[in-house]
């Protein structure tokens, strides 16, 4: 939470006004999880209009990007389809260099267009794909939904929750990612498709940056665009664009942004819940997960349900082949299936249509789960798809 708005509020400098002013804006969306105090509702609703902004060249935008609000991605807090790129390339040893010299490994793929300074003029374009990338990836817009909660988990949990699956089962556990914090510290990774960000905070930051081009405090530098460093002279706002409050504010709205509804559970789901499990998809997709203490009352100490243990397996072809961290190019984090009934596209590259063939992808150390449901019958099948469908 931002502690000079929850300060101000509670020495009454804040009035009812405040709220009523807000309320008249239009906000992105999204459900805020129950019990929120009214400085945390206050900080939810500025969150969600940042979360809404469409950001201008005089904000910061750019020079290059992937687009100017939160919102067209992530609709109402959710997921889309959208998707961005990532490249990079392996060498004959196997080993991965993201081409940063190059753009990589990130596509910012729109341009602020031709600006005219002092020195002449410079047309700032989307970037594209090198010739010299030998590795390519597409990766879809992911949800944010439930998010707090996730973030809430202490580092210590997710370290057990590795350990307790190589005891289980060597063969299918995880591993916990552990990043680098802007601060200089570690900590354990849970956000992105490589669970390649530790905290909420640096998601956002993370984001501003590299999809909107908003540098911050987190995140000071622009990208250079295709790595042409010298191109950043060219830059209409070369000055610090985002001073933290809109990091703060993003880190307020998914905070405290509630998770995916679950739909009817029928009598066939509860079935279809049964064959999950013997199937081995549980190993990794784990239905129930603990936060530590939290000052949101809805967050703090509470059982929730992604289905995920968010950490790393080798998902062998299903990889994608980009290597960010600790994480390799077969590596991918377990994604939550929580609001997996709203989706229409599945998987990291948005190009499976249906849950069936999301599942027969599979591979690596999900191999053996993959090759049991390919071997259902069709009663069990149908109760396994009614229970994925109402999650």
């Amino acid at each position: 939470m931002r502690s000079a708005h929850v300060a101000l509020l509670a020495v009454g400098i804040f009035s009812v006004l405040s709220l009523e002013s807000l309320a008249q804006q239009r906000p992105s969306g999204g459900t805020p999880v129950g019990g929120l105090t009214p400085a945390q509702q206050l900080a939810f609703r500025e969150g969600s209009l940042t979360f809404a902004k469409r950001y201008t060249i005089a904000d910061g935008l750019g020079p290059v990007f992937n687009d100017d609000a939160c919102s067209d991605c992530h609709q109402n807090g959710g997921g889309s389809n959208r998707r961005v790129s990532r490249f990079g390339r392996v060498d004959r040893i196997g080993a991965f260099d993201s081409l940063a010299q190059l753009g990589g490994s990130l596509i910012q793929s729109r341009g602020i267009g031709s600006i005219t300074t002092a020195d002449g003029t410079h047309e700032f374009v989307g970037e594209r794909v090198p010739a010299e990338a030998t590795v390519t990836a597409q990766r879809r817009s992911q949800p944010l939904l439930g998010l707090g909660f996730v973030d809430a988990v202490p580092d210590d949990a997710w370290r057990a929750i590795a350990r307790a699956e190589r005891e289980a089962d060597p063969s299918t556990a995880g591993r916990v990612h552990m990043v680098r914090l802007t601060s200089g510290g570690v900590a354990v990774g849970k956000f992105g498709w490589k669970a390649q960000v530790a905290t909420l905070m640096e998601f956002a930051g993370d984001a501003l940056l590299n999809e909107l081009g908003i540098t911050n405090p987190l995140f000071r530098d622009e990208s250079c665009p295709q790595g042409d460093c010298l191109a950043l002279d060219f830059n209409p706002t070369p000055a610090m664009n985002d001073d933290g409050r809109d990091v703060e504010a993003l880190n307020d709205f998914m905070t405290m942004l509630a998770s995916p509804a679950r739909g009817p559970i029928t009598d066939e789901a509860i079935d279809g819940e049964q064959v999950f499990m013997e199937l081995g998809c549980a190993h990794c997709h784990t239905p129930t997960l603990r936060t530590g203490p939290s000052a949101v009352s809805a967050l703090n100490r509470v059982d929730f349900h992604p289905f995920s243990d968010f950490l790393l397996h080798d998902m062998g072809p299903l990889g994608d082949g980009i290597v960010q961290g600790q994480a390799t190019g077969r590596e991918m984090r377990t994604q939550p299936l929580w609001g997996l009934r709203t989706a229409n596209r599945f998987m990291h590259d948005g190009a499976t249509r249906t849950i069936e063939d999301a599942i027969r992808r599979h591979g690596g150390q999900a191999q053996a789960a993959r090759d049991r449901f390919v071997a259902l019958d069709g009663d069990r099948l149908s109760h396994l798809l009614a229970f994925l469908r109402s999650l």
